[in-house]
């Protein structure tokens, strides 16, 4: 018997905790005030060098496996558009690609 409510017991964590860490997209990020990133608009900055003359299309801040990530997309002078992510927590280009 105790064997099945520790079985029950935890599928019903497991079911549940997810949920609970979910982040609705359509609110803003809040961080918690232990966590301190970098300026957006270093970020963004860092972004716009690697693609010069390019111009901002969107810019989002999400938490993915514990990580803050700031997502830039940008439009080069070619019409390309480019996504970077970076760390939001050191400034550090994590990903460079163009979209698809």
């Amino acid at each position: 018997m105790k064997r099945l409510t520790a079985l029950v017991t935890a599928g019903m964590i497991a079911f549940a905790v997810p949920h609970a860490w979910a982040v609705d997209p359509d609110k803003p990020l809040k961080l918690p005030s232990t966590v301190t990133i970098v300026a957006f608009d270093q970020l963004e900055a860092t972004a716009l060098a690697l693609h010069p003359g390019s111009t901002l299309l969107d810019t989002d801040l999400d938490e993915e496996y514990g990580k803050y990530l700031y997502q830039v997309e940008l439009e080069d002078g070619n019409g390309i558009e480019w996504e970077v992510e970076l760390d939001a927590l050191t400034g550090q280009v994590l990903k460079n690609h163009q979209e698809t």
